[in-house]
């Protein structure tokens, strides 16, 4: 990716649009917390969003949270409303990132994407919705091309974990990596937790919507990826994993999409042997797989109608078992969940490296985002080697678990 350029006339380096959602809220805090510990120097940035008044108070609420007083004054806001074309041109002209944080991005993304390519602003989303980020890749990467604007999708727990743990692990091995599995287990503290419903509606209309995302592939006119090794082979719905002992289903999630367009294109752009890859995710128990297939059910059936989509929006704690919620998770679950991401994988050479670290993503020499510690350690198995990658435990001296009692 192209350096930021702090020298840039532009009035901001990176500008968070729609920062006064559930997300956004927690993107300025991170934002807020580490622009100042670039080598080159504290970063320039801004909130936008439709409504001054709400932006102002999550400045005021990042302010008290992190205690940093000085960002009430310090943190310009920027009008703009994804319906305004205008408006969002002249956020675009000034940013020369934009962290875009207003889903469902099939319903939201596109404008912004459209206005940082035609304004020259880079663009960076957290998108898990495998129709709009291959969408976006077919209208507009020409365009962005011609421009030398980077849109960079998917840039967030959807899919840095996967598609980084991919190449991570090949990048270890001494020989060529065929095939990789990955499990995803989720764990909660003494407050339990759920997920905001945001996930939830990108979900109902992703699957209502999944004939457009086949006809939206034939567009690219891809051809199979070729198979280095044996393929890998297919698991069943619902099978018991050994390696992360519990029940595990496909992962519905953006991860397999986003892992396969990274290793087309290193084939096709650097003639790199394509990794297989298939995603699964921990349900649990028997409890939990009986509210599963129940919650499962009412979604299929509902999710194919308008009158069903509406019901499962209107109430998703209900349909959803209490999993997903409007309200979101409170700060003090998210500050103790805990997602682990196992991989697991053929052994084809020596695993050399056994080490913790940070996962960070990087724009230039800053980071955007720092949310996602790897461990690797060796196999208990003979034939297999584990990866892992777990989000951090936050220490309990963190100004934002003080502010959540």
């Amino acid at each position: 990716m192209a350096n930021v350029d702090i020298s840039s006339s532009r009035p901001y380096h990176i500008v968070i649009f729609g920062a006064s959602g559930f997300t956004g809220q927690f993107v300025v805090e991170e934002v807020a917390r580490t622009v100042s510990e670039g080598p080159n120097g504290t970063l320039k940035w801004a909130v936008a969003g439709r409504s001054r008044q709400k932006l102002d108070k999550v400045i005021e609420q990042a302010a008290g949270t992190l205690g940093k007083p000085e960002l009430r004054t310090a943190v310009e806001v920027i009008v703009a409303d994804v319906g305004e074309p205008d408006s969002l041109a002249a956020m675009c002209k000034q940013a020369v990132i934009v962290l875009n944080c207003v889903g469902p991005y099939r319903f939201w993304g596109e404008p912004v994407v459209k206005a940082c390519v035609e304004n020259g602003a880079h663009c960076i989303d957290i998108c898990g919705e495998p129709q709009f980020l291959e969408s976006i890749q077919l209208n507009y990467d020409s365009q962005a091309a011609d421009k030398g604007v980077y849109i960079v999708g998917a840039c967030g727990f959807d899919s840095i974990p996967a598609d980084m743990g991919v190449l991570y692990t090949r990048d270890q091995f001494k020989g060529t990596l065929t095939a990789l599995e990955s499990f995803l287990t989720a764990s909660t503290g003494p407050e339990g937790g759920s997920l905001n419903d945001g996930t939830w509606k990108s979900a109902i209309y992703g699957l209502a919507d999944s004939g457009k995302l086949r006809s939206l592939r034939k567009k690219f006119g891809h051809k199979p990826l070729p198979v280095v090794g044996s393929k890998i082979k297919r698991r069943s719905a619902l099978f018991y994993s050994n390696e992360v002992q519990q029940y595990v289903v496909p992962f519905m999630g953006t991860d397999p999409s986003v892992v396969k367009r990274t290793q087309r294109f290193l084939l096709e752009e650097h003639q790199e042997t394509p990794v297989q890859y298939g995603a699964y995710a921990g349900v649990g128990g028997v409890a939990n797989i009986v509210k599963m297939l129940f919650a499962g059910i009412m979604f299929w059936f509902l999710v194919k109608f308008s009158f069903g989509r509406d019901l499962l929006i209107k109430y998703p704690e209900f349909f959803s078992f209490g999993f997903f919620s409007k309200d979101g998770p409170t700060r003090k679950q998210v500050l103790f969940y805990e997602y682990l991401l196992f991989a697991k994988l053929p052994v084809i050479g020596v695993f050399e490296c056994h080490s913790d670290g940070w996962l960070v993503l990087l724009v230039s020499d800053w980071c955007v985002s720092v949310s996602l510690r790897w461990r690797v350690r060796p196999s208990s198995l003979p034939s297999t080697e584990k990866v892992t990658l777990r989000d951090r435990t936050p220490a309990r001296d963190d100004p934002m678990l003080r502010s959540a009692h």
